[in-house]
């Protein structure tokens, strides 16, 4: 009888090590799986919205550096330019805020807004020129590899963005200190009619050419005033404007350089002989812009305007043709913007140059370029700062 019980201990204990052995392994195999793992880390948000991010980052905080600035400025110059620049940073940050993020906000005012961040207390307004200028150079470095809309946003807000630093700068008496920054192609600008080759997309309903410059390599592409003329004579419905597309973008912004070559030809017997210098450079400028773009809305398959005859000049343009050059060289800002919009590549960085060129002869000749060159904004449907 001893004998049994000593044999079934033995057993007993490993039966007691086994239980124990597969209890512990059902409680970790248990904690294993109710442990959730870690949640992957997300993506990284899309370079477009990166660019857009640091556009309004960086437009809040030179905005709070230029209202604290602001206030404690004695030079009337300084302080007159300092009130544009927050005013212009005001404009940009709104439109490069995201609706739902200034939902139930309301928008301060230029003069009583508090900044929100602080503004280092070795800053001066040529210091804050310089840091302007720096942004505008990277919000227009941005545009270039951006998606098409937030692409024209950002060149808009980098052009407009360097023009008011080069101003403050003046104004503060240091216009070396933008010297140095501001130009979105270095050492000149590229012709579109080249670049324009590297551009993949086209009209919609027409081949890319295969080789620049070959009549043949795009369809017979008939101008939309022709086709919609010959549809109403033969009472055929007429179509609507298809989707905007990089060739009708160049050829509207042919359109546009040869009506500021009509305004310049007319102007130039009638300006001081220190504006006709200028003048007529601007004019061999436009002469050659306009076969640029010419060129490239061929290579898009793109059917570029005739030369009108003349043109309707605003009224009072002759009497006063430096008012009327910057109403024409403002004019084709929003055509630049549009091909900036629709075209990459190259083809977008020549507008982008195009853009500036153009926005600083209109503050050449004493026109206004805007807030964001380029868009034409309506500032009563931008978000509201939040406060």
């Amino acid at each position: 009888m001893n004998d049994d019980n000593q044999e079934n201990r033995p057993r007993m204990r490993y039966f007691r090590y086994a239980v124990l052995s597969l209890t512990a392994l059902l409680v970790l195999s248990l904690g294993f799986a109710l442990v959730p793992a870690d949640p992957p880390e997300p993506p990284a948000p899309p370079f477009t919205e990166q660019a857009r991010a640091a556009a309004l980052a960086d437009a809040l905080e030179l905005r709070a550096a230029g209202l604290q600035l602001a206030g404690g400025t004695a030079d009337g110059g300084a302080a007159a330019g300092l009130d544009r620049v927050v005013t212009l940073l005001t404009i940009q940050a709104r439109a490069l805020l995201l609706p739902e993020a200034a939902a139930a906000s309301t928008a301060p005012s230029p003069a009583t807004a508090t900044p929100t961040t602080p503004a280092p207390a070795s800053m001066t307004a040529a210091g804050l020129a310089t840091a302007l200028a720096a942004s505008g150079t990277e919000r227009l470095r941005d545009a270039a590899p951006a998606d098409g809309g937030m692409a024209r946003l950002l060149a808009g807000a980098g052009t407009a963005q360097v023009l008011a630093a080069q101003e403050l700068a003046a104004a503060a008496g240091s216009p070396d200190a933008v010297a140095a920054v501001g130009r979105a192609v270095p050492g000149g600008t590229p012709n579109v009619s080249e670049a324009a080759s590297t551009a993949p997309a086209a009209d919609p309903g027409a081949t890319a050419p295969a080789t620049p410059g070959s009549p043949s390599a795009c369809p017979l592409v008939p101008s939309r005033q022709a086709a919609v003329s010959e549809k109403a004579q033969s009472g055929e419905q007429v179509p609507p404007p298809g989707p905007a597309a990089p060739g009708s973008a160049l050829a509207a912004l042919a359109a546009a350089e040869l009506e500021a070559v009509y305004g310049y030809q007319a102007a130039l017997a009638r300006l001081p002989e220190d504006a006709a210098g200028p003048a007529s450079e601007f004019l061999r400028r436009h002469q050659d812009l306009v076969e640029d773009a010419e060129a490239a809305s061929r290579l898009h398959c793109a059917v570029p305007p005739p030369q009108e005859p003349g043109y309707v000049l605003e009224p009072g343009f002759l009497a006063a043709p430096a008012a009327g050059l910057a109403q024409l060289e403002a004019a084709t800002l929003p055509a630049y913007g549009d091909v900036v919009a629709l075209t990459d590549g190259s083809a977008r960085t020549w507008a982008i140059a195009g853009l500036q060129a153009a926005a600083e002869r209109t503050v050449h000749w004493g026109g206004d370029p805007g807030a964001v060159p380029g868009i034409l904004l309506d500032e009563t449907r931008l978000p509201l700062l939040p406060e």
